[in-house]
């Protein structure tokens, strides 16, 4: 074995052969595989093979659709049995929201380019005459989707990596795994050492016993999936064209046509527990090919319910019973990218439909292995959308759960119990007594908004019982003042002699000169595509303090961390769970917090965009004029312990007053009037500055900044995307993000966010769009739920253009 690589992928299955065929498709040939077994020999052997499109993120969707167009071609270009069966797939709706979803889907498949089709239950008979429609209201016939031999296909991608140069070195089980100080991956091998930049995560199954050799752990839960294989049927005998795939909610299944037999696959909606590959939640890192005894009994009741769907496969006998171990993450998308808080070791497992996904796991993060970016929004995907908090027992109820609801559509507003209250401020239970209603945010839970007569929230894609009760949140901060707990907020102290000139460097933006300066700033990759977005305050000529988004507490830290060089003075400190953040926000905030403050308020002494440490009912404070939601008012970043006092002397002076409390729904509404982008929803790792129209962040007079250049060279060629901002045709319900934008029958782009200003009465998305929709007064269409809505572009925020409330 070779002593020395550019990139070392542990993991021979579908995952790993797939990066390896594209890393060396990117031109890096000097790449190499690892594998402890044979080729496939962990979960890919055994998988069912189905390659869906349905589906609805559309990250994930565009990684579906690659697989899906990739493989078809696959043993053509590499001479390897590949078995693909493009024989089209339907998926159930039995209830008025999974028909919602379908028209969501459908919209995304516009966009994306896979064929599909919402069709009622006689069409369904039509290209299904085998099937029991009964309780169906709409199937979403998929039309480029099927199924391929599962190791045929992963052994032409490794084929094909190995035709262009890649190695694989198979029956080798890596001992070990070192990080060298020279910033080198050392891995250790039972055929040798070899040393390599990169490091990849692609055991599958194994992939937490190979992470904990470099220290680290993620967050899987293998469960055992069944599947059955019955005996040839004498109708599939009887017929030359090949059954569609079905994907049916009402026996938690997929089944479908195996040569002339038929193939059920089984997700138990309950018992979850008794699905877990237990011993340590992963099979022994010595086994190869596993399968476990097949539990028939605790699957019966779901193939009870496929036979009612399919009486064609009652009287068949059963050839073959698969229960093999497939890994689970807590919100089922599979783990691509950086592990927290290392560099050069990268993820590339989780996926619990690994076949589907495989290709096109490998295409996106060979791109950003090898380009430091990928074409589609990561942030979904990065490992690092999972903290410390997802520790083993937490990871294990969410994946529990996510196996469990596999068929279930997932509704807005809908909180699932599993492995909640990971993370609370000190103000939870407080909060929750006055009605608060919780969803989690990287652990966090955050109050969405307060219920006025305690009940849950109804579960639709429409407006529901949550519309009024935000929108009186909205005429309270409006009219007198709001309180709000945004204590998840990632938060940093950046300190040293070198930190001015390091944070220059790192962001687009001029760093506060003055103390007390607050700043909006972006981390711009080698290519000017965002990375991140976080406010900076300068406390002291030495001291920052800097927040971003929940959800991006480990990647903004390992971003600041690893371009700290190694002669700077600089200290990066995550705060997060010190400090609490109370938002206080309208037209008497400073009037309610000037009673608890012998700090002078006024505009002339504490402008907008100023921030300062003051003393608030003889709790210390980092006051910060500075919010997201366009009124005038403080953040209060207090130390947690405190926040609850805090809380209820603003709470006792405020009230009298008209003091609200209000939640995220607020929140995002609010930051939509004032046409607030979002990161991870307007900014991404796919577009620049100029494309998100933030050009006004980035400061070309300062000498240089990481990504200047590539901003500039992007501002001089021109885009092929824009962000606009739109007033929506009001309707029942709202754009939330991934809707179609269409111009008569043409896609010209994608909406990134969007929801209903309860101040103004509008309904308000952003979009992406070609460049020749952006002039405001332009409309187009936006498919809501499969319905044509029209946007008109606006010029300025609906609410306060001038910023006249927030200067107050």
């Amino acid at each position: 074995m070779r002593d020395h690589a550019r990139v070392v992928i542990i993991g021979g299955g579908m995952m790993g052969c797939g990066l390896l065929y594209h890393l060396a498709e990117e031109g890096w040939t000097d790449s190499i595989l690892i594998e402890k077994g044979e080729l496939t020999s962990g979960s890919t052997w055994h998988a069912a093979g189905q390659c869906p499109s349905f589906i609805a993120d559309y990250s994930m969707a565009m990684i579906h659709h690659y697989g899906n167009t990739l493989y078809p071609t696959l043993e053509e270009k590499t001479g390897q049995y590949v078995s693909w069966h493009g024989c089209g797939g339907i998926r159930f709706a039995t209830n008025e929201a999974e028909l919602d979803w379908f028209k969501h889907v459908e919209g995304v498949s516009k966009m994306i380019g896979f064929r599909m089709q919402i069709i009622g239950p006689d069409e369904i008979r039509k290209i299904n005459p085998f099937v029991d429609t009964t309780g169906v209201i709409a199937g979403a016939w998929t039309l480029d989707d099927g199924h391929v031999d599962p190791a045929g296909c992963c052994n032409a991608l490794a084929k094909g990596a190995r035709d262009m140069g890649a190695e694989i070195y198979r029956n080798n089980r890596v001992l070990d795994i070192n990080h060298m100080p020279n910033g080198e991956w050392q891995v250790v091998t039972e055929q040798g050492t070899v040393t390599c930049e990169h490091v990849v995560n692609a055991a599958g199954c194994y992939a937490r016993k190979v992470a904990q050799m470099a220290g680290v752990d993620v967050p899987i839960t293998n469960m055992k999936h069944h599947y059955i294989v019955t005996d040839p049927i004498q109708e599939f005998l009887d017929r030359d064209e090949e059954m569609v795939v079905m994907r049916d909610p009402y026996p938690s299944s997929y089944y479908r046509q195996e040569q002339k037999a038929g193939l059920i696959g089984i997700y138990e909606t309950e018992n979850a527990a008794e699905a877990w590959a237990e011993r340590g939640g992963h099979p022994e890192w010595e086994s190869e090919n596993e399968l476990f005894t097949e539990e028939l009994d605790r699957i019966m009741p779901w193939i009870e319910r496929v036979m009612e769907r399919m009486p064609i496969f009652a009287n068949a006998g059963i050839k073959r019973i698969v229960n093999g171990a497939i890994p689970h993450t807590p919100d089922a998308n599979p783990l691509l990218g950086p592990a927290g808080g290392l560099k050069n070791y990268w993820m590339c497992n989780g996926s619990s439909i690994g076949i589907a996904q495989g290709a096109g796991c490998g295409k996106y993060l060979a791109q950003w292995i090898v380009h430091g970016e990928a074409e589609i929004n990561m942030a979904g995907l990065d490992p690092r959308r999972f903290g410390p908090y997802a520790n083993e027992i937490h990871v294990r109820e969410r994946s529990f759960e996510d196996y469990t609801h596999m068929y279930a559509l997932h509704l807005p507003g809908e909180e699932r119990p599993a492995g909640r209250g990971a993370r609370k401020s000190s103000l939870y239970d407080i909060l929750k007594e006055k009605g608060a209603l919780y969803a989690p945010t990287f652990g966090w839970e955050r109050p969405k908004y307060f219920s006025p007569d305690g009940r849950e929230e109804e579960i639709t894609f429409k407006h529901n019982n949550a519309f009024n009760a935000v929108a009186a949140e909205c005429k309270g901060v409006m009219e007198a003042a709001g309180i709000c707990d945004l204590s998840g907020f990632a938060k940093y102290d950046v300190t040293g002699g070198d930190a001015e000139s390091f944070l220059e460097r790192i962001v687009a933006n001029k760093v506060p000169k003055r103390e007390g300066g607050i700043g909006l700033c972006h981390f711009l990759n080698d290519h000017g595509r965002i990375e991140g977005e976080c406010t900076i305050t300068r406390l002291d000529d030495d001291r920052f303090y800097l927040l971003s988004g929940a959800s991006a507490e480990i990647r903004d830290f390992d971003w600041l961390t690893q371009h700290v060089g190694d002669s700077e003075d600089v200290n990066v400190s995550n705060i997060t769970d010190d400090y609490g953040n109370l938002v206080l926000v309208g037209p008497k905030a400073r009037d309610i917090l000037q009673q608890l403050t012998d700090t002078d308020l006024s505009n002339d002494k504490f402008k907008w965009l100023t921030g300062r440490e003051i003393t608030v009912a003889d709790i210390d404070v980092r006051a910060l004029r500075v919010n997201y939601v366009g009124e005038l008012g403080w953040e209060l970043h207090a130390p947690m312990e405190d926040l609850p006092a805090l809380y209820e002397a603003i709470d006792e002076v405020g009230r009298p007053m008209g003091l609200v409390d209000f939640g995220t729904y607020a929140v995002n509404a609010m930051r939509l009037e004032k046409a607030y982008k979002g990161y991870a929803a307007e900014m991404t790792n796919e577009i620049t500055m100029i494309e998100a129209d933030m050009e006004r962040f980035c400061r070309f007079d300062k000498e240089d900044f990481l990504g200047k250049a590539a901003t500039l060279q992007r501002k001089q060629d021109g885009v092929s995307q824009q962000l606009v901002y739109c007033e929506l045709e009001i309707g029942d319900c709202d754009a939330r993000g991934g809707e179609a934008v269409m111009a008569g029958d043409q896609n010209i782009g994608v909406t990134t966010s969007g929801g209903f200003g309860h101040r103004t009465g509008k309904s308000l998305v952003f979009a992406y769009v070609k460049p020749e929709f952006v002039a405001p007064g332009t409309t187009f269409d936006v498919l809501v739920l499969g319905q044509a809505r029209k946007a008109t572009v606006l010029a300025e925020p609906v609410y306060d253009a001038g910023n006249s409330r927030l200067r107050g």
